[in-house]
């Protein structure tokens, strides 16, 4: 994140406020809580780091035996974790109800707002550690080996998650489709002009626009996260939740159907924003800053170009995840994802976003191949943005309907 200072100074103070400062739940919880939320996608990483967390802060060593060992509080919210994660647009009001109005072990409101924001949190920066290839330390399990590679001209002292071979495998000639990389960027912009110039003659009726979103939400499900078969979990990270076997799926598998959420019915800046503010001060200022940032930051250059607006595609990348979780935006023609966004960009995507434990360095590799380390990172940050605000809206619109 240091690539893009503005932003982690947000983030940082974000992340400080919501584990260190005053809030409703106790210090031990925020991290266990972290634990969990990290645990769902497999993300050893954090898992470790909040392990190590946990007990400075004189968190009971026989939780971390496995979730069963927790209080029952905690082990009410691995429901909540388990839909968040994966399957966020299934959350009801009536999930909600079950954690504040059982007799015991129930939740608060502004408890509950503090572990939804600390869900969503931990489940986007597991996002960005798999989707920058982040790995474990050296003395943990599935921890890296330091090797010196170069990849198109710069040096990554990065390593695989156990995929050796990736690197040796990603020759030239193994990416006969892609179109050439030194290509790449000039026909990325000249499609920005031909939109943009579309825009000014002439603009889509809303009819065409509800229409072009439900087209890329079905052709969204038929983007297939990474190709490599699912990873299963190990004990060090499965013991932290319950329900290995539940995963992401797309909304309209097996004929169920789910209404699209429309954002002029619940948006973050008039309803969700104003509501975790109200219930945990001061978060919803933290978070909302730290989106803006997201979203807007740019240093008008893609790839060796300078003075790019680079508006219209950061857009493109934030409503297409949205789109992939049914969250739809009146003003905007999805016409222009597909355009702007190849497949090996969507696969990326999808997979960083949905599934990220089985992101690859291959992965990574393949898209946008001529742009600096530091513009994928950036990309990396609109991800778990979008992906947190996302799951937010979901659960914050549940709560509401609780409340109403």
């Amino acid at each position: 994140m240091v690539f893009h200072p503005r932003y982690l100074e947000s983030f940082l103070k974000t992340q400080h406020y919501l584990l260190q400062m005053d809030g409703p739940l106790p210090l031990c919880y925020r991290h266990y809580i972290g634990i969990m939320a990290a645990a769902r996608h497999q993300c050893s990483y954090l898992v470790n780091l909040h392990v190590n967390y946990f007990l400075q802060v004189g968190g009971d060593p026989k939780w971390l035996n496995g979730l069963e060992n927790a209080p029952q509080k905690l082990q009410k919210l691995g429901d909540l974790n388990k839909i968040l994660a994966h399957r966020p647009w299934l959350i009801t009001k009536e999930h909600i109800e079950q954690l504040l109005k059982t007799e015991e072990h129930s939740w608060s409101l502004a408890e509950l707002v503090h572990a939804v924001v600390l869900l969503t949190h931990y489940h986007s920066l597991a996002s960005f550690t798999f989707g920058c290839g982040i790995n474990p330390e050296i003395h943990c399990d599935g921890g890296h080996t330091f090797r010196l590679l170069s990849v198109d001209g710069y040096c990554i002292c990065d390593i695989t998650n156990g995929n050796h071979d990736e690197y040796k495998m990603h020759t030239p000639d193994t990416d006969i489709t892609t179109p050439e990389p030194s290509c790449e960027v000039e026909a990325l912009m000249e499609k920005m002009k031909q939109i943009q110039e579309c825009r000014d003659d002439v603009e889509a009726s809303q009819e065409e626009k509800a229409t072009r979103f439900e087209k890329e939400k079905r052709e969204s499900m038929l983007v297939r996260c990474s190709e490599d078969e699912e990873i299963s979990p190990t004990r060090d990270v499965s013991r932290h939740f319950e329900d290995t076997s539940y995963g992401y799926k797309d909304f309209s598998r097996h004929g169920m159907h789910v209404p699209t959420f429309r954002v002029q019915d619940y948006s973050w800046e008039d309803h969700g924003y104003s509501l975790v503010n109200r219930l945990y001060p001061d978060v919803g200022q933290l978070i909302d800053e730290k989106f803006q940032i997201a979203y807007n930051l740019t240093y008008n250059t893609m790839a060796m170009h300078k003075d790019v607006d680079t508006s219209m595609l950061r857009r493109a990348i934030w409503n297409y995840i949205h789109c992939m979780f049914g969250i739809r935006y009146d003003d905007y023609d999805y016409g222009e994802i597909n355009q702007l966004l190849d497949r090996s960009f969507k696969i990326y995507i999808k997979t960083v976003v949905c599934a990220p434990e089985r992101t690859t360095n291959r992965m990574y590799d393949s898209f946008w191949r001529q742009f600096k380390h530091s513009e994928k990172v950036h990309v990396n940050l609109l991800l778990i943005e979008a992906r947190m605000q996302a799951e937010l809206l979901y659960a914050l619109r549940a709560i509401t309907r609780y409340m109403t």
